[in-house]
């Protein structure tokens, strides 16, 4: 019978091959079923498609560059490592006939993209091509990688993996150095603690941080002081946005970072950091290029007749090149002392026979226990750092995500070794008003507010926090399309109604000279789609465009705004209200406003959960008692 390690992640094995079933059926069907123009406006497609320049890039791969020449305004997914299809439109046909190669993004921003082709014949079709667009493919190899990597925990019998798998999912203990507290005098004692936690984790240790505690703070002390007893360290998370986030305070901290993969916060600073920009900008970068040249024109020429002192002259430049690039490698990660990348960049051939003492994974409540074990292959000892109370990761199959799936590595570990866990208590970013009811639902009242927080507001006597119950609106839910979700037309503008209303009472100059932000949020793409449109088209908003950002909670996700309002969308005679049942997701979407909170929600609705009743019921309360602050009860 095989152990319960064993049997936990032979299951994850299992729910991942539903869930890569279902992703790939459900990629295929909607991009058989779905036109040009909603895949545009989903993000997945982009057409038509200006060529730009082509080259090879500092790492030999052939690129071309490409910009969307229409619907610029237009969300995208398009982000670094994702393959991708182009396709030529028959317009008397209305049908894409896709080109006969897979390509994969090397870099985006805003418009422009560069892609990587598989050779000169991608790209003299790519020429050759009169009405083309580009669309994402469906992603196998992050499953092809989590696949082996859990194959990896489940086959390792004596070795390091074997060790980590008891500890996470079985009855070893996990072990401490030990070693009197070290006094970190800028931190408060639970962000302290956590540190210590930290250095003295012999395998795992958690830091779990609950909204504006300090995670990152406290991760970036922990790395340090890492750094001071190890001489590299490998940092990961789940998403380019979160690796980038971290790397840029790591650099902040005067940390050598190394960065696998392309940024998707593209800026100078962080594109200084990447591996193929060092590479470039190595002394011996000009030789090698000079000598890759040679070796495509010696290769042209040797397509025109064969001739055996072309061969040998091709095989020492190659012997030659490799040695160069053997040389620039080795050089960059030793002047590193941090490889960051996402949890599948571990998998990178630039860290081919890379091994660190340390693994730190930030957001770890975000990812997949099999896409942690692609980083963890390449470690010794593991910390996790993010909040299981936030948001989870994404699995699309009802019967992957009921069979666990979901159920995150940094979840199993704080259930099966709680002793390996510190937990974040002060936060620093919202008034107290607005932080308790998350602390008392979430972190059973352990969160408690900074003192210069607690009392932060715009307006005197304000209230914090406040529902605006819409049940009175004439217009209800509707449903759009999958993928998009639901919308309320009535509630989007009387959202919008409020955020003027709100404004208004601070004043013009006010907002732009203190640069007041706000944040809007529905947990609906349909509703944020309407919400923006309302906000492009009413003509108040014009001088706060830049203050005022409209997304998902998803999009918001290690955001905060002075201002946050939260359209809930659902209004039914039923009470269902659908993925708000996932109540991480509410947690996330109100922990963004530092100094006010509108909700904006059927109370009828809503109020048939538990948690929502109690939110309403704490925002009437919260409203009631500033009332009387203002009447002089």
């Amino acid at each position: 019978m095989p152990s319960s390690s064993l049997s936990v992640l032979q299951r994850q094995y299992e729910l991942l091959e539903i869930e890569y079933n279902h992703e790939k059926e459900l990629f295929l069907q909607e991009n058989d079923r779905m036109g040009l123009d909603r895949k545009v406006r989903k993000g997945i497609c982009w057409y038509p498609l200006s060529v730009g320049s082509s080259y090879y890039n500092s790492l030999n791969q052939l690129v071309v560059e490409v910009s969307r020449t229409d619907h610029l305004d237009e969300e995208h997914q398009f982000e670094f490592g994702r393959p991708v299809q182009f396709f030529n439109l028959d317009v008397e046909q209305s049908a894409h006939r896709y080109l006969p190669f897979t390509a994969t993004v090397n870099y985006v921003k805003d418009n422009h993209m560069v892609v990587i082709l598989p050779g000169t014949d991608a790209l003299h079709a790519l020429r050759d091509a009169e009405r083309l667009g580009i669309q994402l493919g469906f992603d196998e190899n992050v499953f092809k990688l989590m696949f082996a990597s859990l194959k990896a925990a489940l086959n390792d019998t004596d070795g390091r993996l074997a060790e980590l798998r008891e500890i996470f999912h079985g009855p070893r203990p996990a072990t401490e150095l030990s070693f009197a507290p070290i006094r970190f005098p800028w931190l408060n004692a639970s962000q302290e603690q956590a540190v210590n936690k930290v250095l003295r984790a012999k395998d795992v240790a958690i830091v779990h941080g609950p909204p504006g505690t300090g995670k990152t703070t406290t991760l970036v002390e922990a790395i340090y002081e890492t750094l001071h007893r190890e001489s590299q360290v490998l940092v990961c998370a789940q998403s380019n946005m979160a690796v980038d986030w971290i790397s840029e305070k790591l650099v902040d901290r005067g940390i050598p970072v190394l960065r696998i993969g392309n940024p998707v916060r593209v800026n100078d600073k962080m594109l200084s950091f990447t591996y193929e920009h060092r590479f470039e900008a190595h002394p011996d970068y000009p030789l090698l290029h000079s000598i890759r040249r040679t070796i495509r024109q010696l290769y042209e020429i040797r397509q025109k007749g064969s001739s055996e002192s072309i061969r040998k002259k091709i095989h020492s430049l190659r012997d030659r090149a490799d040695d160069l690039e053997i040389r620039i490698h080795e050089a960059l990660f030793s002047e590193a002392r941090v490889v960051a990348c996402t949890l599948s960049g571990a998998a990178n051939k630039q860290l081919f026979r890379q091994h660190f003492d340390t693994l730190f994974i930030d957001e770890a409540a975000q990812a997949l226990e099999a896409a942690c074990w692609i980083a963890i292959r390449k470690a010794h000892r593991v910390i996790l750092a993010g909040d299981h109370c936030q948001l989870p990761p994404v699995v699309t199959s009802y019967e992957a995500l009921k069979g666990g799936l979901g159920t995150t590595l940094m979840q199993r570990i704080v259930k099966n070794k709680p002793e390996c866990v510190s937990l974040l208590r002060i936060q620093y970013r919202m008034n107290d008003t607005i932080m308790r009811f998350s602390s008392e639902w979430f972190y059973q009242g352990h969160v408690q507010s900074a003192p210069e927080v607690k009392h932060r507001g715009i307006l005197d006597y304000d209230t914090p926090i406040v529902w605006v119950n819409t049940e009175e609106l004439e217009g209800k839910e509707e449903f759009v399309e999958r993928g998009s979700g639901r919308i309320n037309k009535s509630e989007a503008e009387l959202t919008m109604h409020y955020l003027e209303a709100y404004l208004t009472r601070i004043g013009k100059q006010r907002i732009l000279e203190e640069r007041i932000d706000i944040g809007v949020i529905s947990p609906y793409q349909a509703q944020v789609h309407y919400l923006r449109q309302l906000l492009r088209k009413h003509p108040f908003f014009s001088p706060y465009r830049q203050l005022i950002s409209v997304n998902t909670v998803d999009g918001f996700q290690g955001q905060e705004r002075d201002v946050i309002l939260i359209s809930l969308v659902r209004a039914n005679e039923n009470g269902n209200i659908g993925f708000l049942n996932d109540l991480r997701r509410m947690n996330v979407a109100m922990t963004r406003a530092r100094m006010k909170l509108i909700i904006l929600g059927d109370a009828s609705t809503l109020t048939r959960h538990p948690f929502y009743r109690q939110l309403y019921e704490y925002a009437f309360s919260a409203s009631r008692t500033n009332t009387g602050k203002l009447s002089g009860e």
